[in-house]
């Protein structure tokens, strides 16, 4: 089945021009088939795989929720919410997380969406509470399948199918290939869509090592970085404890960075990907929770601090990079004593740093915080006009973008930062006196 023209038009609007061989082969999947499984590299496209044919079956005017997307993390529901309505479609659209504020939810839901997206957890909380009426209900897509299963959400998910008595159409999808379906999944008579073996993925991704003692570990990093020049790298460690360590002592070298793990509220991890992602931080720490599923640009570099222990997360995190159409390098770190583990090649080369002093830059943007957003009906277009009016800089001072519900981040060009902050301190904007500040 072929995407129709209209549709093809609105992804052009959105800046693309052509859907990738998985896409399309998705998309026939899902309107011909009632189960898709699909498997396909982080940084594919697998969430506008998955949206775009709902953009089709879902019927207008119809009174109740139509689709449920199901996710295991904040961040990757998010980030499917803002392709859904990057796409303009007329159809509304709820999230629900944790964190989230629950009456909120339910007030909205009492105005049934279209589509629904949450994580595990707080959509059966929601089918507990009976705030929807769930016999609506014909798709259920679960994104990062594999993912829910490792986080525990196995109850939960049996109870979400087990309750959506009218969805005839399930698809799961996943990163990785080797994925076990459980028996509560009803998948018979699937289509499955397998993309994770590329040999051309391969081929774009250079992998090269970095020998170290455990006490020159840091100090090569360091100098690793300084040769990088202005090029984003994620750096990662095994444990929260490391992520910590390391970005501490960054931070001594007056190196900017970004730290995201499990232990982080969730602001604080949402405002680490927002800084990562505005540029506002070339580098971002992380344990594995961030090897996949995350709302992140290509980055060119991959760092592995501390090397996993088993060779599928080694994969995850190379795939923060090398993806679709580019290329990267991954980096591996040594202990001169101990062998290199058996998922890393063993022609692996020496990077060889040059020993030469040299300072890394200070970040061209930094994040400024706002203290409205949508609710507000604060948008981009008057944040672009008030900084300009009443801030004292120029449209080319600001970078990205996003607003959130109740607040709202701003990239401004570091050098005019300060003067912004004066100038707004006793401005109002869209009529309310609002907090802005340098998103801590």
């Amino acid at each position: 089945m072929e995407v129709s023209e209209q549709l093809l038009e609105k992804l052009k609007t959105i800046g693309i021009s052509s859907l990738n061989e998985m896409q399309l082969a998705t998309y026939a999947a899902i309107h011909q088939n009632h189960n898709v499984l699909l498997k396909s590299p982080t940084g594919s496209g697998k969430t506008l795989a998955f949206l775009l044919p709902m953009v089709d079956q879902l019927i207008p005017d119809k009174k109740g929720i139509q689709c449920i997307v199901i996710s295991p993390t904040r961040e990757l529901c998010l980030q499917i919410e803002a392709v859904w309505r990057s796409l303009s479609t007329g159809f509304k659209v709820n999230t629900s997380y944790g964190g989230h504020s629950m009456p909120q939810e339910i007030a909205n839901l009492s105005d049934p969406p279209a589509i629904l997206i949450g994580t595990p957890g707080r959509i059966a909380d929601h089918i507990s509470r009976k705030t929807f009426n769930c016999k609506s209900v014909k798709t259920v897509i679960f994104d990062e399948f594999d993912k829910s299963l490792t986080l525990g959400f196995h109850e939960q998910m049996e109870y979400i199918l087990t309750a959506l008595v009218n969805a005839d159409r399930k698809v799961m999808v996943s990163a990785t290939s080797a994925i076990h379906i459980p028996k509560f999944v009803d998948f018979q008579d699937r289509v499955t869509l397998d993309y994770t073996i590329k040999e051309i993925e391969k081929e774009r991704l250079d992998m090269l090592k970095i020998t170290a003692s455990p006490e020159s570990k840091v100090s090569k990093l360091v100098l690793f970085l300084s040769q990088i020049e202005d090029e984003q790298a994620i750096i990662f460690c095994n444990v929260r404890e490391s992520v910590d360590d390391l970005s501490q002592a960054l931070r001594k070298n007056g190196i900017v960075n970004s730290l995201y793990h499990g232990g982080l509220e969730q602001d604080d991890r949402e405002r680490a990907l927002i800084k990562f992602r505005n540029k506002s931080t070339h580098y971002l720490i992380t344990t594995d929770l961030g090897a996949r599923g995350l709302d992140i640009p290509d980055v060119k570099y991959v760092v592995h601090f501390e090397l996993p222990q088993k060779g599928h997360e080694f994969t995850h995190r190379n795939g923060r990079t090398a993806r679709m159409h580019a290329s990267g390098v991954a980096v591996v770190f040594s202990d001169y004593e101990a062998a290199l583990p058996d998922y890393i090649p063993s022609e692996i080369l020496e990077l060889n740093l040059n020993h030469v002093d040299k300072k890394i830059a200070y970040p061209i943007f930094t994040t400024v915080y706002i203290s409205a957003g949508k609710k507000e009906k604060v948008n981009k277009v008057d944040i672009v006009g008030f900084f300009c009016q009443k801030g004292g800089i120029d449209k080319a001072d600001i970078g990205m973008i996003q607003v959130n519900d109740h607040q709202s981040f701003v990239a401004v060009r570091t050098e005019k930062v300060r003067l912004l902050i004066e100038n707004v301190q006793s401005e109002k904007l869209k009529g309310k006196k609002l907090k802005i500040e340098i998103a801590r």
